[in-house]
């Protein structure tokens, strides 16, 4: 039982690593394709926060944000689901590790973004991951 709960663990935790690396990596891809548009944006919403200023949020960049996420968390959940060998609880777990880290980092940004932008990111976190580790169940061949 307890090699188990060790697996399912390493299991989220690997999860939640390759699903900020994805999310820096993707973030750092967009700003060198688009500099001004992205980079700009990114770099705006830094300084709001920073000096707690306003800012108007693009939606289009939200929007991206928002489906990054949603892949991101379906790709990860099947992670944790091979890395732990169960498809149900490491999944759900590195769920409430994006839901808890997330909800830290949105936090931060409440003000400066749009309310529909952190319901559409952090409710489907779980849900998500539980559908990725789901696929993996599918796919027993891995």
């Amino acid at each position: 039982m307890r090699r188990n709960t060790g697996r399912i663990i390493l299991g989220a935790v690997v999860g939640f690593i390759v699903w900020t690396v994805f999310l820096i990596g993707s973030d750092q891809i967009w700003m060198v394709l688009s500099p001004e548009w992205y980079g700009g944006h990114q770099i705006e919403l830094e300084s709001a926060v920073s000096n707690k200023t306003p800012f108007t949020a693009d939606s289009a960049i939200l929007i991206i944000a928002v489906m990054r996420s949603a892949v991101f968390s379906i790709i990860t959940g099947f992670i944790a689901a091979l890395v732990s060998g169960e498809s149900f609880k490491s999944p759900l777990l590195l769920g409430i590790f994006l839901l808890a880290f997330g909800s830290f980092i949105h936090s931060m940004i409440l003000s400066n973004v749009p309310l529909w932008y952190h319901i559409l990111i952090l409710l489907p976190l779980i849900p998500l991951a539980i559908l990725g580790g789901k696929l993996k169940k599918q796919s027993p061949a891995l």
